[in-house]
């Protein structure tokens, strides 16, 4: 079993709070939900390796992102769940790329997300850009840090 960052509950702490933060700021100005990938990428690490604690972090970080950015309570945890339990195993099974999954998995979970804004609110120029703009902030971000 290999350990990365996600292992480690300071540094977990410390990005949840960061994301938090940064997400509060950037939602006056900006339609963003930064670092979501990231955090989805935590749950998925704290749910495979049952770090339960950590994973109520991680739920409470979610619904502060889902406040703040109008998105319905729990929205992105049980997208996060419905991902963990039948998409990414299937992903699993087809691609045989080991090193490139989780960035598979953060692209998944950011069309689940774009999905789910579609439901609640019209697809416009300015939200596809939001999201593609928050999916290289991750990809980088996860690739540096990870």
């Amino acid at each position: 079993m290999t350990r990365n960052n996600f292992d480690n509950p300071v540094f977990l702490f410390t990005l949840l709070v960061f994301a938090v933060i940064l997400n509060a700021i950037s939602s006056v100005y900006f339609l963003l939900i930064m670092l979501s990938g990231l955090l989805f990428m935590a749950f998925f690490v704290c749910l495979k390796r049952k770090y339960l604690y950590s994973l109520f972090f991680i739920v409470i970080a979610f619904l502060f992102i889902e406040i703040n950015s109008g998105l319905k309570p729990l929205s992105l945890t049980l997208l996060s769940l419905f991902l963990y339990i039948f998409v990414l195993p299937k992903i699993n099974r087809t691609m045989s790329f080991s090193e490139l999954n989780s960035y598979i998995y953060i692209i998944m979970f950011y069309l689940g997300v774009l999905f789910i804004w579609s439901l609640s609110s019209d697809i416009n120029e300015a939200m596809t850009k939001a999201i593609v703009l928050n999916i290289l902030i991750d990809l980088v971000l996860f690739g540096v840090l990870i």
